[in-house]
């Protein structure tokens, strides 16, 4: 059965203002990357640069002639330059030589650029705006026209601005898209400014708006119920100064709250995908706060709040996490109550005694009171409740161990570390160097196991972090020490705190070193069940 037709066409400028951000650079190869997933995603319109500005998104669009999209491609421009022909101007010959069935313009709709900014007549603007669209029209191309600053011009002159619109309109412009360039419109105004403009200018619009006040996807939201029917944004919100609205909550709303569709059948399941593959090419974080699409946006910590989700997950959270491609997960702290503990446990596949609940409260209380965070290190919370469940055997048991660091004649340093450990029936003692104290005692502790375990070569540690809780302490304060470890397949993190650097170092590095062999012998088991 075919998709329903969709009611409102995002158009994704990713590529072109999220790239605008501090810290973001595109290649090429990764633009075209984040393109195709886009247009898996299901968008309307993917504004693939400025083809005019830069070598760069000329070859964008070079490269993209070459794939078969299913979305719109669109290149970005300026209307023609104040005193210019349009067939000579060198902007829009980029836009038509870009290949692009689709060309967004952008035109100034506030007096104060007008005078200040392009330095021209008011008149001479309205002619540029019309010219540059019946020009782009009279080549075979569609134009949508953002009208660039538009709720600021109107404003100042609501009259003009309007005009520039109805130039845009008078040159054969499909979509007027109404720009909050500065991202300083409140909602309601907003609202109020989108439906009178509908009204007076009687032509589809749409909405392009910046995040500066905080405002972005509530004034998208706001422009949609005064009747615009084109959103643009950016994934993750990524764009200049404070970004622009983010399309990873711009959409679920308009689907999840307004009944509007923007994508098609079962597309918003991959939206936190998505999410996470944009950050990943642009090089950045995940923000994992961020609505519907981040690791926290249903992770619940408190431990009323995840009793009542037991009962009832409607009780904590505003839609399905599936819905988003996202999932629900319970945080385990010095808030939790025996509902975490429960949860995580099911989580994990881990079956508990009767009675192991409450006691693991408890000790997770006492642990976080020491130092310990158990919500940033997911693998030594598994532990936790592994080694209380029955038939858990931990593959090695500390005896001791000794680190000595030190500096010799010749001025080099060193550091060896001895350990002795219980592996299975054996009490196996031995020595390593290393280039630091933690260095050494993971080289110690790898070379105590190798022999039982030689699959632990392929267990890394791949970041340390170190932060000292209550710096009033000094040299004596607790200090907590974060560490991920990697297989290759997977990444994990644990904890360790103390007030000794090296006991809170050696705690996290044995966890992160029992967890990946403890996973890697269940998979065996399951693969030989299998």
């Amino acid at each position: 059965m075919p998709d329903a037709p969709l009611e409102v066409d995002v158009y994704d400028t990713t590529l072109r203002d999220g790239t605008q951000r501090e810290g973001i650079s595109l290649a090429c190869s990764d633009k075209l990357r984040i393109a195709r997933r886009l247009d898996a995603l299901g968008v309307a319109y993917i504004e693939g640069g400025w083809p005019g500005s830069n070598p760069k998104d000329a070859e964008f669009f070079a490269r993209a002639r070459d794939v078969a999209w299913s979305a719109e491609l669109t290149a970005f421009g300026a209307t023609r330059r104040a005193g210019s022909d349009v067939g000579d101007d060198p902007s829009l010959r980029a836009l038509l030589d870009s290949g692009a069935r689709v060309c967004t313009l952008f035109g100034k709709s506030w007096d104060l650029h007008v005078r200040e900014v392009l330095r021209v007549r008011p008149d001479e603007n309205l002619r540029m705006i019309e010219e540059s669209v019946i020009f782009l029209r009279a080549a075979g191309r569609r134009v949508i026209y953002d009208a660039e600053h538009f709720f600021d011009g109107w404003e100042a002159d609501a009259g003009y601005a309007l005009e520039t619109a109805r130039a845009a309109v008078r040159g054969g412009a499909e979509v007027i898209v109404l720009c909050d360039t500065n991202g300083g419109a409140l909602p309601w105004r907003l609202e109020e400014i989108v439906r009178a403009a509908g009204a007076r200018l009687e032509h589809p619009l749409g909405i392009h708006a910046h995040d500066d006040g905080g405002c972005a996807v509530a004034n998208t939201l706001a422009a949609v119920r005064a009747g615009a029917r084109h959103v643009q944004g950016t994934i993750n919100g990524y764009g200049e100064r404070c970004g622009n609205a983010n399309l990873c909550a711009v959409v679920p709303d308009l689907e999840l709250k307004l009944g509007l569709r923007c994508l098609p059948d079962g597309a918003l399941r991959e939206l936190t995908d998505v999410a996470h593959f944009v950050a990943e090419v642009a090089n950045l974080p995940p923000d994992e706060h961020m609505p519907y699409v981040g690791r926290s946006a249903f992770a619940h910590k408190g431990g009323v709040h995840v009793a009542a989700m037991r009962r009832s997950p409607r009780s904590y959270q505003h839609v399905e996490p599936a819905l988003v491609g996202n999932r629900s997960r319970a945080v385990v702290s010095e808030l939790s109550g025996r509902a975490n503990i429960l949860t995580k446990a099911e989580e994990h596949g881990v079956a508990l005694d009767h009675g192991a609940d409450r006691e693991l409260v408890e000790r997770v209380k006492q642990h976080e009171a020491r130092g310990f965070s158990f919500e940033a290190a997911e693998a030594s919370t598994e532990l936790l409740l592994r080694r209380r469940a029955a038939g858990y055997r931990a593959p090695f048991r500390l005896v001791e161990y000794r680190v000595m660091t030190g500096r010799r004649d010749s001025g080099q340093e060193f550091a060896e570390a001895v350990i002795k450990l219980a592996v299975g029936e054996q009490v196996v003692h031995t020595a390593a160097e290393g280039n630091g104290p933690v260095s050494a005692l993971d080289a110690a502790l790898r070379k105590a196991l190798a022999p039982a375990f030689p699959e632990v070569a392929s267990i890394q540690l791949v970041d340390y972090k170190v932060r000292i809780l209550d710096g009033r302490d000094g040299t004596s304060a607790t200090t907590r020490v974060l560490i991920d470890s990697s297989d290759g397949a997977r990444r994990w993190s644990t904890v360790g705190a103390s007030p000794n650097i090296l006991e809170a170092s050696w705690l996290a590095l044995a966890d992160g070193i029992e967890y990946g062999l403890a996973m890697k012998s269940a998979a065996q088991a399951r693969a030989a069940l299998s």
